[in-house]
This record gives structure tokens, sequence and C-alpha cells, in this order.
């Protein structure tokens, strides 16, 4: 569903590329994580992915889709992305309604009603009061469920997640969790999950690739990930730092 091959991205005035020759591979239905430390390009990877940036060179195929690296270009039945932050992610001025209703404005859909039912409906947000509210008027977790929403309104068949619990508290991350596990099950997505959260990606994703720098230094099944199997130092003191317990 995902195959990225030699994933080259560089911005201007930096010496060293922002990611290096990075290539992986995700199955349909699979979730896969990116880990790292902050700054070690996991969120440059998602947005190179999702089309919100260009100018990088190597292979992006999504769903058997190429990728250009000189057009920004969106693939809104292919791939979404869910942002790091909800309450940033979403206008703060615009309805839970008016939020759900523009991508199917934009994309010119019919049962416009029907589809936002539907979407709030699969992420738990059923009361019709829900639709009149403002992002502010929102806790944390109904915020990112909102934006979870707006994803998938569009029926992609893949979903990158960039640290989608970290701007929550604490007691309602498991809830998203829980929420994006039953999502996959239910309507067969993808996710590329991005996250320095260790615990989170060994609970959520069979597989992932550990960043350093740019560079995928090495991947590891959950399994690996919780029994602390791991064959680089970086990764060690990874886990160390990130107190992980299996």
């Amino acid at each position: 569903m995902i195959e990225v091959r030699d994933l080259t991205i560089r911005f201007p005035r930096r010496e060293k590329p922002a990611v290096s020759a990075m290539s992986f591979q995700v199955a349909a239905g699979e979730a896969f994580g990116l880990v790292g430390e902050s700054g070690c390009g996991k969120t440059t990877v998602l947005r190179a992915l999702s089309g919100l940036l260009t100018g990088w060179t190597g292979q992006i195929e999504l769903a058997g889709h190429q990728r250009s690296p000189n057009i920004f270009k969106a693939m809104p039945n292919v791939v979404q992305m869910a942002f790091q932050d909800p309450f940033g992610s979403l206008h703060p001025h615009h309805s839970v309604e008016r939020a759900l209703m523009e991508p199917i404005a934009i994309h010119k859909l019919d049962r416009a009603e029907q589809r936002v039912s539907e979407a709030l409906e699969c992420v738990g947000l059923t009361t019709a009061r829900f639709r009149a509210r403002l992002p502010h008027q929102l806790s944390g977790g109904e915020r990112q469920r909102v934006a979870i929403a707006r994803a998938l309104i569009l029926k992609p068949k893949i979903l990158l997640l960039d640290e989608p619990t970290s701007a929550l508290d604490v007691s309602v991350q498991a809830e998203v969790v829980n929420l994006l596990q039953r999502l996959r099950a239910e309507l067969g997505l993808t996710y590329l999950l991005v996250s320095h959260d260790l615990p989170l990606v060994a609970h959520m994703c069979g597989r992932c690739a550990v960043m350093k720098s740019g560079e995928i230094i090495e991947e590891l099944t959950s399994g690996d990930l919780r029994a602390g199997k791991v064959r680089e130092r970086y990764t060690r003191e990874f886990l160390a730092a990130s107190r992980y317990v299996a």
C-alpha cells in the first residue's frame, strides 16, 4: 500500500539532507511506525507522502499511484493526514459541521449531510449538538476525533498519523488509540504512525522503523520492541531514555 524508495529531502541553506535515502514498505491494512527523537525527519516524511512537500528525490507509491516530487497534489481518496495538534489543524471560526462539509464541497460530492453524519458516528460524536460547536468549545479528545473524521470523510485507503495523542491529556489518549484501532479494523485502513512514544508504537504497530538524523537505522517488530531486542546502540539508548517498560 505504501512503497518508499531512496527518499531524500533537502531544505534550502541546510547542508545535510533532512531525510536521506529512506526506503520502506507498508502492506495493505498494516500499521507501521516511524520512531525517533524530535527533529529526526519523521514529520517531514509524512509531509512528502501527503503531497504537502515537493522537491524531494526518490520514489513514493501509494496504493499503486506514483506521487510526483514536483507537484503539490492531493490524493484525497488515497491518503489523508491527521496532524499532531488538532486545535491548530481546525479553523478557529469554523463549526464542526463546516469543517466536515468543506472537503465534501471541494470535491463536489453528493449526500453531504449523510456523509457528515456517518463520519461523526464513526468517531463517536453522535450527538447533534457537536455540529454547531467551534474548536475552542471542544475538549482535546473531541477535537482530535473531529480531525480524524475530517480525514476519513473522503474514504482514503491510507491514514498518516503525526503524533496523534501527544497533544492530549493522558486520560483521553487511550480513548483515541482505541478509536484508531477500531477504525483500522472496520474500514481496512493502512496506517503510517509517527511518534516518539514507544509504548504507543508497540501497542498499535506490527512493525516500526527507527530514525536517526534523517535515516532509518533499523526496523523492528513490535515483539522485538517490547522485549528490547535491538541491534543499534542508538535504539537501546532511545529505549532507555523513553523509560520504556515491556
